[in-house]
């Protein structure tokens, strides 16, 4: 029988054949083993059936004992940690010290992050004390987590744990171009839980599709695309299921004159190269006070030099290969384009002649104007992409709310009253003030997008109760304890 092909709702080119997901390294070109099977309609609907039948004994425990069981579900993942973060490289390239952070980072939040998931869902009570009213939160169901291929083991966590943590049961689907790294996390996770309570499917768009659109789904949590999002968004909409998506973004960076430009040359080169520029909110737009434009830029492009594009697990090298080829001739077609159109090379590194590699050399580019693809679309590459604006706080805000995303955002000025007033005028989820947010933003912060960049929010506070319903207790008497 000739192997046959499917082609369709493919994620950066992965091809499955014959039922197998073509598990490609990308920085050798060479498949990953052990081979992964795409999950059958028929198991997809045995998963459903099990989530569904574990939900109400799961939602019924005690929150306390649901925490408990959480953190050993983390724990159970440390003795794999090496494991992960090999799988990590292989599949999508990233450099070891970043997939060990990656890692150690997901392993850490068994700590003080799962005590305030625990907060969040604990009852709350109002009143005087005659007259009391609790507010309790409601699982939704079964929940579905997209999760996507840059943070393939960090990512997952961040959606599935609250979702449990409320009292559903949750189904991982990992993007098919890191489908071992999700399936190694969630079956060390599952191995301490009860039965049907945490599960993993594997597939492309055509699994996503079917998880999405069973009725028997009652809530998507997504990280990964906007054009992705969308099409959930739109199938969701005809039962009205919840939705957590955190989708693009177009990051921009303003950096004023008075800014420390030692600094925010640094954060501007790590922040728009970290993971090969892989990053939702990774740094894609800067814009520069025009006083300051050559000395900002001669730092930017002597900080660019010290990086190297090479196969991860080889000595010295800062930067892997892009995911895939299809990731590669993105990025290609946005600095040709911008470049044609005017803008400078200002450097770009060399690298390595390695048959079958993804990689795209370190690229410092200037003199952009917005109507370029790099302006406009979400590059996801190793590009720094700088242009020059007059100076003034209106000038800032209007440049960096040009895009029709809005994840994150970076002002660096040393007048913090100045760069607050900038950033309150930027439409965006977060907003680092001489830092990069999605680091140093405090613990309760939530994880938002605004505009194209999402829907819904989590992590934080506010993020941990997306996963559950909130219902009023009425009493015209003091509440039971």
């Amino acid at each position: 029988q000739p192997a046959t092909t499917h082609d369709a709702k493919m994620v950066q080119g992965v091809q499955i054949i014959d039922g197998v997901i073509q598990n490609v390294n990308p920085a050798t070109g060479e498949l990953i083993n052990p081979p992964v099977a795409v999950t059958t309609p028929s198991e997809l609907a045995d998963v459903i059936s099990k989530a569904n039948a574990a939900q109400n004994a799961w939602g019924d425990l005690p929150l306390s004992e649901r925490i408990a069981l959480l953190r050993e579900g983390i724990a159970a993942v440390q003795p794999i940690a090496d494991e992960l973060q090999e799988t990590i490289t292989k599949e999508m390239g990233k450099i070891p010290a970043e997939a060990k952070s990656e890692v150690d980072e997901a392993i850490a939040l068994k700590g003080a992050w799962l005590d305030m998931v625990r907060e969040a869902n604990e009852d709350v009570k109002l009143g005087d004390g005659k007259a009391e009213s609790v507010i309790v939160r409601d699982p939704v169901g079964v929940v579905v987590v997209i999760s996507p291929w840059n943070f393939p083991a960090g990512e997952i966590p961040f959606l599935a744990i609250p979702a449990l943590a409320s009292g559903n049961t949750v189904i991982v689907k990992p993007s098919e171009v890191t489908p071992l790294t999700g399936a190694l996390y969630c079956s060390a996770f599952a191995s301490v839980l009860p039965e049907g309570v945490l599960q993993v499917v594997q597939g492309d768009g055509a699994v996503g599709e079917q998880l999405v659109s069973s009725e028997d789904v009652h809530m998507v949590a997504m990280t990964g695309s906007s054009a992705t999002g969308k099409r959930i968004m739109e199938t969701c909409a005809k039962n009205l299921k919840r939705l957590v998506l955190e989708l693009g973004g177009k990051d921009p960076m303003i950096v004023f004159a008075d800014a420390d430009l030692d600094k925010a040359a640094n954060d501007a080169v790590s922040n728009s190269l970290f993971n090969a520029g892989q990053v939702c909110c990774a740094v894609e737009r800067i814009y520069v006070e025009k006083s300051v434009q050559s000395q900002f830029e001669q730092k930017v492009v002597e900080l660019a030099k010290k990086q190297t594009v090479g196969i991860p697990t080889d000595d010295g090298v800062t930067l892997g290969p892009m995911v895939s080829q299809m990731q590669l001739e993105n990025v290609k077609k946005q600095v040709d384009e911008s470049v044609e159109k005017g803008a400078n090379v200002l450097y770009k590194s060399e690298v390595p002649q390695v048959g079958g590699g993804n990689f795209y050399p370190v690229t410092v580019l200037s003199g952009l104007d917005q109507d370029m693809l790099i302006q406009r679309e979400e590059t996801f590459g190793p590009v720094v992409a700088m242009s020059a604006f007059e100076g003034s706080e209106e000038e800032a805000a209007k440049l960096a709310n040009d895009t029709e995303y809005g994840l994150a955002s970076y002002v660096y000025s040393g007048d913090l009253e100045k760069a607050s007033r900038v950033a309150r005028k930027i439409r965006s989820g977060q907003v680092g003030i001489n830092c990069y947010s999605v680091v140093a933003a405090q613990p309760k912060c939530p994880w938002v997008g605004h505009k194209m960049s999402g829907f819904g929010s989590h992590s934080g506070m506010d993020g941990f109760r997306s996963f559950s319903v909130p219902k009023s207790l009425v009493f015209t008497t003091h509440a039971p304890e």
